[in-house]
């Protein structure tokens, strides 16, 4: 079984130096693996499968750990402004990247992916350009993609709103809604990703988010119908996307 989770060659170093910091916190057998980080960040280094199996890892570890102070945000995430609970996804109220109310009632009758983004990941670029380019592309056909921030997964989200807007809107010129930072597990989760969840189960190891960029998409008649791993490229979706947009 491969569980190629996200973490950059040029970015495990700090992400296993990170987990290393937070051993204290974790299980014996993840902290073991922690306190083996040089060895592990030289191991990873040496081939396209070291970096697999021990991106698998960090991803797997760092996920699970999300609720963790020393991996969490630096800026607390309060999920209790938001509605608390739904049988549809559009019965949730969120707060856009201006901390403004926006009801998901307003996408009814739309194709969404929703995605939880990071600006410093290995996977950002990739992602933020081919999201670009598909809602360019599918924008007028009854389609969006729901951007929300999170620090959760190797602090790769530490900016304020502001920051956050101006990176994804400057950099990858993202017309996309973006909202609110939000946790998208732990105590603090964002109630639309509770329910996101609950109607489209994870892996074999869990139903917890795993990495920046997981991906959920909806139908027009709001029905969570697939989620994506962290490592699935918008581009592979595209197909899904046409079919939803045609039914």
């Amino acid at each position: 079984m491969a569980l190629f989770v996200a973490a950059s060659s040029s970015s495990l170093p700090s992400a296993l130096s990170r987990l290393h910091f937070c051993s204290s916190n974790l299980p014996k057998n993840v902290a073991a693996f922690a306190f083996s980080h040089r060895a592990t960040a030289s191991f990873a280094s040496s081939s396209v499968f070291g970096r697999r199996l021990v991106g698998s890892l960090v991803g797997f570890t760092l996920g699970n750990a999300a609720s963790s102070t020393c991996v969490r945000g630096m800026e607390p995430v309060n999920a209790a402004a938001q509605v608390q609970s739904g049988s549809s996804i559009y019965d949730f109220v969120v707060k856009d990247i201006d901390g403004n109310d926006v009801e998901l009632s307003k996408y009814k009758g739309k194709v969404l992916l929703i995605v939880n983004v990071a600006s410093a990941c290995g996977l950002t670029t990739t992602n933020y350009t081919e999201l670009a380019g598909i809602y360019s592309k599918y924008k007028n056909q009854d389609f969006e993609i729901l951007a929300f921030p999170c620090n959760q997964f190797g602090g790769q989200e530490p900016g304020s709103n502001a920051q956050i807007k101006q990176f994804a809107c400057t950099r990858f010129k993202a017309e996309f809604p973006i909202f609110d930072k939000v946790d998208v597990n732990g105590p603090q989760e964002a109630p639309v990703y509770k329910f996101l969840k609950s109607q489209k189960r994870g892996s074999i190891l869990g139903d917890t988010i795993k990495w920046n960029f997981a991906k959920f998409l909806v139908d027009k008649n709001g029905n969570v119908v697939d989620r994506y791993a962290p490592t699935t490229p918008p581009s592979k979706i595209e197909n899904d996307i046409q079919k939803y947009l045609r039914s």
